[in-house]
């Protein structure tokens, strides 16, 4: 209990941690990145394919030696590099030369102004933003934090590329492996959706089902990579983790940009390992600190599915542990019953003032037709998640409908159809004639 208590002391400087300066001695070129920080006890490493810390076992991220300087000048640089997330590459874990090597070139997706939605969830004009991020290679923000780890990976010399997956990763990874010239194998769970499977297996690479769910895929990925079998993998989300994950800061980095350089006052992010929320709060303590934007308060808000929300679960009765689950929802792309960032989720939505709910498979499809029907945007089912908890936090007085707020729309719907497939059907099967649409009472 006493070790426990310590973490949760530790855990509690993440916000500073985050942006601290390091100067590690690597041979390895990854642009700004200057070494692997614990979360727990601040312990610093070199650069390398390392995921815990060796005397704690506390997670590890990226550390950086940070530009400094005139933050109108790196402004002005961003501003004038390529649409995708290389634009960010002085803030990234890669080298200089990254935008001239062959990747996806994933981000930059479209930042919604979401008025009709807005007026269906009572939040005031101009105030209700969609991060759609449907729009990149594989339709998911996976090839955000694919094009990271697939970087780290060059660099540290792997030869495959792996991970496990709940899907959407899995695409992710074969469509990068396959443009980078990599090999791949990737793991899922056997019931994932066809239409993942189907976009997982189209480039080529090994796909391979494991009988149980995605916590049991991840502990068999764990076991290959101390095995002869692993050596020269990279797996993105394992031994890679660290920087892969920094790819989420792009989406921070995205939205402040696309909002003219200001934090949002409040956004909804859904929870599936809780990776993608803490690297997005700590992509914005990165650009105050930087003096990109004005620091100012904002609130985070986690969205997990009712059949899968072990961190909604501790949020609401006030515990600072997450108890594992097991899985039982439509929302399969978040469906992590042990999240690994769960306690760090915790502590960001407590610091910021904000929340982490959950909705029911019922709320999910009802969300994402909400969408659809208002903006135009099909999303998965985690975009089911974060519309249906951002309805419920407004109608619950904790999202504050006159101030801006982003709701994530992390990937396209078209991977999970059948959501939505039974109460999405054709209006009305008629004959070839005007007499038959009329009688069908289609004609006004």
């Amino acid at each position: 209990m006493a070790k426990f208590a310590m973490g949760k002391m530790r855990r509690k400087g993440l916000a500073s941690m985050a942006v601290q300066t390091v100067s590690t001695a690597s041979t390895v070129d990854l642009g700004p990145a200057a070494g692997l920080s614990c979360r727990e006890c601040g312990e610093i490493f070199p650069l390398g394919p390392i995921f815990a810390c060796e005397l704690c076992f506390g997670p590890l991220e990226v550390a950086y030696d940070l530009p400094t300087g005139d933050p109108e000048a790196l402004r002005k640089r961003i501003e004038a590099g390529p649409a995708n997330i290389w634009r960010y590459a002085p803030l990234l874990p890669v080298p200089a030369d990254v935008a001239e090597k062959p990747n996806l070139n994933p981000g930059w997706t479209k930042l919604v102004q979401a008025d009709n939605l807005a007026r269906e969830l009572g939040v005031e004009p101009g105030k209700l933003f969609v991060k759609d991020d449907s729009g990149n290679p594989t339709h998911s923000f996976k090839d955000r934090v694919v094009a990271q780890a697939l970087e780290a990976a060059r660099a540290f010399g792997f030869t495959t590329l792996s991970c496990s997956s709940t899907g959407n990763l899995a695409g992710a990874v074969g469509a990068a492996a396959a443009r980078a010239g990599f090999r791949s194998c990737v793991f899922i769970p056997h019931d994932l959706e066809q239409g993942k499977v189907v976009m997982a297996a189209v480039y080529g690479g090994e796909l391979v089902g494991i009988e149980g769910n995605y916590d049991d895929v991840n502990r068999f990925c764990s076991e290959l990579i101390g095995d002869p079998l692993g050596e020269g993998w990279g797996f993105v989300n394992v031994n890679l983790r660290p920087y892969y994950g920094e790819g989420s800061k792009t989406l921070a980095y995205e939205i402040c940009e696309q909002l003219g350089w200001v934090i949002p006052d409040q956004l909804v992010i859904p929870i599936a390992s809780g990776s993608q929320l803490t690297k997005i709060d700590k992509g914005l303590q990165e650009l105050i600190k930087l003096g990109l934007v004005e620091d100012k308060p904002y609130k985070i808000f986690g969205a997990q599915a009712e059949g899968c929300s072990p961190v909604s679960a501790a949020f609401k009765a006030g515990h600072d542990v997450v108890r594992p689950q097991k899985p039982n929802t439509i929302a399969k792309s978040l469906a992590i019953g042990n999240p690994a960032d769960g306690p760090y989720v915790l502590d960001i939505a407590r610091r910021t003032g904000g929340a982490v709910e959950d909705v029911n498979d019922e709320q999910v499809v009802e969300a994402i037709k909400i969408l659809a029907r208002t903006e135009g945007i099909f999303a998965e089912t985690a975009g089911g998640v974060t519309v249906g908890v951002t309805k419920k936090l407004i109608e619950a007085g904790l999202i504050d409908p006159s101030l801006t707020t982003v709701v994530l729309n992390t990937g396209d719907g078209l991977k999970t159809l059948d959501a939505v497939a039974e109460t999405s059907q054709a209006t009305a099967t008629i004959r070839p004639s005007l007499d038959a649409f009329r009688d069908a009472g289609l004609a006004n």
